[in-house]
Parts: C-alpha cells; sequence; structure tokens
C-alpha cells in the first residue's frame, strides 16, 4: 500500500501549510490531435485568470509571488531556484503563450494559474516506494528532463523523494524525468501547495477545481487527500 507522507521537518518550517492530493487510477492520458484546440483555450482562459495576481508594477512584488520568494528562503535551494507558480506567472506578465503538453499536466496547469497556487504531478506506478515530502540528506539522485546527468538534491533542500531519490526538487520546482507525467502514465498524483491560511483556502477550492475538470475529461473518479501538521500521512493505494 503506497502512502504519502510528509516529515515532521516540514512542519516545522511551515506549520500553517497545506498539501492537497489527488490521486486518479486507469487513465488515458495520450494526446488527442482532436483536443488540442480545447487545451489550448483552457491555458489561454486561465492565463487571463492569472492576471488578477498581477498587481504590483514591479513582478516580485506581487503578493504571490514575494510570498513563495521568502518561502524559499527557509530552506537550501539550487541557486535560482523559484516555486511553479511563480515561473507560470512570470509567463503571464511577459504576455507569452501557453501550449499544451498533454492533457494531466495542461489541467493542473490552468488550475494552477487561475487560483495561484503551485501545482505539479508525478506518474504513481514509477514511485518506488512510499512519496515522501521533507529535508533532503544530500545526494539523493535527481535527473531533471533533458539531464544526462545526475544533479542531487543539496543537504537541508526540501525535496519530494522515495525509496531512488528524488522526485520534485526545492517543492515544487523542477520534476525528476523518472516520474514526471507522460503520455503513458495511467495511475497519477496530483499536488497542490500551500504555506499559509490564506493560500489554503485558493488551494482548497483549486482541488475541487482540478478533480472536477479530471473526472470530467477521464471520465474518472479522482480521490482528495489534505495533509496538514495534524494529519501528515495518507494511503493512497
Amino acid at each position: 500500500m503506497k502512502k504519502v507522507i510528509i516529515n515532521e521537518e516540514f512542519w516545522e518550517l511551515f506549520p500553517e501549510a497545506q498539501i492537497n492530493f489527488l490521486v486518479m487510477k486507469d487513465i488515458d492520458n495520450h494526446i488527442e490531435e482532436k483536443d488540442e484546440a480545447h487545451f489550448t483555450e483552457l491555458l489561454k482562459d486561465a492565463a487571463k485568470e492569472a492576471d488578477k495576481f498581477l498587481t504590483e508594477e514591479s513582478f516580485s512584488s506581487n503578493p504571490v509571488v514575494a510570498q513563495w520568494r521568502d518561502a524559499f528562503s527557509k530552506f537550501k535551494t539550487k541557486k535560482g531556484a523559484r516555486s511553479s507558480i511563480e515561473a507560470l506567472l512570470k509567463r503571464v506578465n511577459q504576455q507569452r503563450k501557453f501550449f499544451p503538453i498533454n492533457p494531466l499536466v495542461d489541467i493542473y496547469n490552468s488550475v494552477s494559474l487561475k487560483y495561484g497556487v503551485p501545482s505539479g504531478g508525478e506518474d504513481v506506478d514509477k514511485i518506488e516506494g512510499h512519496l515522501y515530502l521533507g529535508k533532503a540528506n544530500g545526494g539523493e539522485s535527481f535527473f531533471p528532463l533533458g539531464a544526462e546527468k545526475d544533479s542531487p538534491a543539496l543537504p537541508e533542500e526540501l525535496i519530494y523523494f522515495d525509496e531512488v531519490g528524488a522526485i520534485c526538487r526545492c517543492l515544487n520546482w523542477r520534476e525528476a524525468q523518472r516520474t514526471m507525467l507522460t503520455e503513458e502514465t495511467t495511475n497519477a498524483i496530483l499536488v497542490i501547495e500551500a504555506i499559509n491560511n490564506e493560500q489554503a483556502k485558493r488551494a482548497n477550492l483549486a482541488i475541487h477545481e482540478l478533480k472536477n475538470l479530471v473526472d470530467a475529461y477521464f471520465k474518472t473518479n479522482s480521490t482528495i487527500y489534505t495533509l496538514s501538521k495534524e494529519t501528515a500521512e495518507a494511503e493512497i493505494g
């Protein structure tokens, strides 16, 4: 039985944090040409929604960006690492278009943009043992997309990891190609992160919209798991 387990050291840094997970089984994530326009429009509409998080002239002064930069300052990070929501909002700020990748990624990116929360996903079948979130010992193996050499985690870095190595470094900054979502993914886990109460309110709306979009598109019945300091692990099947 696979579990998601968030280690105590994470809660020591972020006692108000909440991590939402969505687990789905037996889906078909292949790209259908007939659906490309649908996902292009979904991302376009989400990018328009994301404008509400960009109210300050200075990009770094926008609350969503500033809060996550402050969060990343509390633990060891690779130089230049930023939250995934900052990367998405930066594209919006620069008026850059979003293009479909695959259905699961497109759906979680659209929700991430709409609600201003970091989101990501992994292939459950490629996770060895349980999925953990906690501080790295340092040296956990990590091959990001397109990499030909190992880029191991740093000591004290917050990472998602399993029995083999790092799955996602610096919270939801960058994921490993080993467990990334592909067209071949049939069982998946999606994540939405929040590190304070205001973010958690948006994250709760986001995870339910994520479930609705996933269930409608894949004709499935996904399951939401909400982890906090009080409930820091869950069996996901």
